[in-house]
């Protein structure tokens, strides 16, 4: 596979640094794409023969009871499955010193993500179920449902999920914090909260974003960042996140969700509806939730192929976020220091395999994001 502006990322970065990120990048992709195969494969195992029927029909002939022991097997022998290819890449990341948590923590975060999860995916099944079996237009009613719940999850997710997962303090004021509330003033972009996440508890990674709606809206900033990268870089790395909303990315990326979310929704519905899926699933009629591991097969297979589009998508917003602090700071050259120290830190690869990156890559390549930098800087010259 060809690498994407290899020779830029050759000029910026030494060849141990090139050397390093190649390296985490070979040791931890195969636990990374087994993960993903290993989850599809079964879904579709259960999902396209009666072997998923048969285990949701082991919780008795309780339409809610099918539902509820159905649904709870479905995520936990996901679960089950992925945690081995999850071990191992955090094995990986330890050893190249990207982790300082520790299993007990790791354990932790995944019972959180579980006690999230879990009662989502139950409304969400209790609820399509329900209008399966009541509603001849249920579909439509789900895509409504699906759409709401993207909006309403956007709205919450800053006030409700983001501290479960991290600890979040006030900046002490400063010069750093004036100068960053200054840049989102000088942005036109209300700021009420400065906060910084306790990320070093989990990983040296570095990284800072700006989330919530109106009152809610706050830049957080990893203590691993501020701790690590000069000011003038952090500022850039704000700026970056400020041109999500200065372009209303969280806004349309809602918009886009819930839009995404309904017509998933009704392209659904039409697939597992369709009586030669249902035979090979060993229902007679989508209502059974029996046929739940068949709505996951789909769902999966959904979600597999919409992923690069999802990828390319997040590449262009990314990169229109880049031309935004650029113009917001007119300091290309910091810019490139912050991308050099980010891509270092991070331990990512400057230019990525182009099949990896076209299917996987949410981000522009460390090296063409330098390398719009310097054309920035070129076209700003008198």
């Amino acid at each position: 596979m060809t690498s994407t502006d290899g020779g830029t990322a050759v000029a910026d970065f030494t060849p141990e640094q090139i050397a390093r990120a190649r390296a985490l990048r070979r040791a931890q992709l195969p636990a990374v794409l087994g993960g993903r195969v290993a989850g599809l494969a079964l879904v579709l195992a259960l999902g396209l023969t009666p072997g998923g029927a048969r285990l949701t029909a082991l919780f008795g002939d309780s339409w809610a009871l099918r539902i509820l022991g159905g649904g709870l097997l479905l995520v936990l022998l996901n679960t089950l499955l992925s945690l081995p290819f999850a071990a191992r890449v955090r094995v990986v990341r330890v050893r190249f010193g990207l982790v300082t948590q520790g299993w007990a923590g790791w354990a932790a975060d995944v019972l959180r993500g579980l006690l999230v999860s879990v009662p989502l995916l139950l409304a969400a099944l209790y609820a399509v179920y329900a209008l399966a079996g009541a509603a001849r237009w249920w579909w439509a009613w789900s895509a409504l449902g699906a759409a709401l719940a993207a909006v309403v999850l956007s709205w919450l997710a800053p006030v409700l999920l983001e501290p479960l997962f991290n600890r979040f303090t006030p900046m002490e004021p400063g010069p750093l914090r004036d100068r960053l509330l200054a840049l989102a003033d000088r942005d036109g972009i209300p700021v009420r909260h400065v906060l910084v996440a306790d990320a070093s508890r989990r990983t040296t990674a570095l990284n800072a974003y700006v989330s919530g709606f109106g009152r809610t809206r706050r830049i957080v900033a990893y203590d691993t960042l501020l701790s690590t990268a000069e000011p003038r870089e952090v500022e850039l790395v704000v700026a970056h996140e400020l041109g999500h909303v200065k372009h209303r990315d969280v806004l349309h990326g809602t918009v886009l969700g819930a839009l995404g979310g309904a017509v998933g929704v009704c392209l659904l519905a039409a697939v597992v509806q369709w009586q030669p899926l249902l035979d090979a699933a060993g229902v007679g009629d989508f209502a059974d939730p029996r046929s739940m591991w068949l709505l996951a097969a789909v769902a999966a297979v959904g979600s597999a192929a919409a992923g690069p589009f999802g990828c390319a998508l997040s590449r262009r917003i990314e990169r229109r976020a880049d031309v935004h602090a650029l113009e917001l700071t007119a300091d290309p050259a910091h810019f490139i220091a912050m991308q050099r120290r980010l891509t270092v830190a991070n331990i990512g690869d400057p230019s990525p395999p182009r099949l990896l990156h076209l299917l996987f890559g949410t981000h522009p390549t460390p090296a063409e994001r330098i390398a719009a930098a310097r054309e920035a800087a070129v076209t700003a010259r008198p």
